[in-house]
């Protein structure tokens, strides 16, 4: 009908009018520009102690590196040999040849190893010598010396609780991250990776996770005091107990590392009965098993346990302090020598038929 078409018709013109109506009042209303955030308040400069610590943290961070290491894995079915990550870690530039120390731990069972710089650049680490019984290790990298930063070496000798510290690490894989906190205790004891006790170990608050194994500890000079170690967590995570293989040991470790691959310590010449055999006879001490013939502990007079014509043991000498520094068994007698060098001459007291025997015992080089 045409009336009904004209109405259909105006419908829709009424329509489209409308709908051009909605959205040119749309976009009168839409912004020409973002709404303005609140204004920045101004603030004053860093306090002293932040701006010592962002120093610092720019000084030695590029020292730091990111640790990877590399193990061969045979596949079961195709018995095709890969290479996959078996452990990360964090280490540091020790010197301008190249030399990274971390723990042995951190690259034990791996048979090569990746090194990160702070710059990203990644390096091949070829092994130059390992101490398990300190869990340190030495690799080496042959990037530019421009892009190696030695850490300051300080000492630990000196440290007092209380004082700031600083740990740079690798913590979970997050590269570069700083944490602080204060030396908790002095003179703890670890054990290494071989059992033997590493002493006068740091103890921190500083946040250490699993990660930051062979990064730096470092005092608030950004000097190097220590070398993160171990934990102590429930969960495996941060619980406010962390340990660090104290500077003064390091220092003296690394250079033998570099110089002939493993800590070359001076003997006395014996072998010692078994400290577990030792302490079932009821004998704190050092129990002389054999002595070898030629050695500064036989030319000293040192007398080893043996087995008489009746078929019975008879006890040697019982080492009961070296230069004076009582020792209980044949693991503190090898820790009162390490700082020795062969050839040099120490006084062994022994238990001898009841009495106490000063000996002087010409050190020997020792073989491992």
């Amino acid at each position: 009908m045409p009336g009904s078409r004209s109405l259909l018709a105006l419908t829709f013109f009424l329509g489209l009018v409308g709908g051009v109506g909605l959205t040119a009042l749309a976009t009168a209303q839409r912004p020409t520009d973002r709404p303005a955030p609140r204004p920045v308040a101004a603030r004053a400069e860093l306090t002293t102690a932040e701006q010592t610590m962002t120093s610092l943290f720019e000084q030695v961070s590029p020292s730091v590196v990111y640790i990877t290491s590399i193990a061969l894995r045979r596949d079961f079915y195709r018995l095709n040999v890969m290479e996959i990550p078996s452990g990360t870690g964090s280490g540091f530039i020790w010197d301008e040849d190249g030399h990274v120390v971390t723990n042995f731990h951190v690259i034990r069972g791996g048979n090569r190893a990746e090194i990160t710089l702070s710059d990203h650049s990644t390096w091949e680490g070829t092994v130059v010598g390992v101490a398990p019984e300190k869990d340190l290790a030495v690799l080496r990298i042959d990037a530019p010396r421009e892009s190696l930063r030695p850490l300051l070496i300080g000492s630990s000798a000196d440290l007092k609780v209380g004082q700031s510290v600083l740990a740079i690490g690798n913590p979970f894989g997050f590269d570069q991250t700083l944490t602080t906190g204060i030396i908790s205790a002095l003179g703890r004891e670890i054990d290494s990776m071989d059992g033997v006790p590493i002493r006068d170990v740091i103890q921190t608050d500083a946040a250490i996770n699993p990660g930051n194994s062979g990064g730096p500890l470092l005092d608030s000079a950004g000097r190097l005091i220590g070398v993160n170690a171990a934990i102590v967590s429930p969960s495996g995570g941060y619980a406010g107990l962390g340990f660090a293989i104290p500077v003064d040991t390091v220092n003296w470790v690394v250079p033998e590392l570099i110089a002939y691959g493993r800590i070359r310590r001076p003997i006395l010449g014996v072998e010692f009965v078994g400290d577990h055999a030792t302490r079932r006879l009821g004998l704190r001490g050092a129990l002389v098993g054999t002595v070898a013939r030629g050695s500064g502990a036989d030319a000293a007079g040192l007398r080893p346990t043996f087995r008489n014509r009746a078929g019975r043991w008879v006890l040697g000498d019982l080492i009961v302090a070296v230069d004076g520094q009582p020792v209980q068994s044949s693991v503190e007698v090898g820790l009162a020598l390490e700082r020795r060098a062969a050839g040099e001459t120490v006084t062994v007291t022994v238990k001898r038929e009841g009495l106490d025997v000063d000996l002087a015992v010409q050190l020997g080089e020792g073989r491992r």
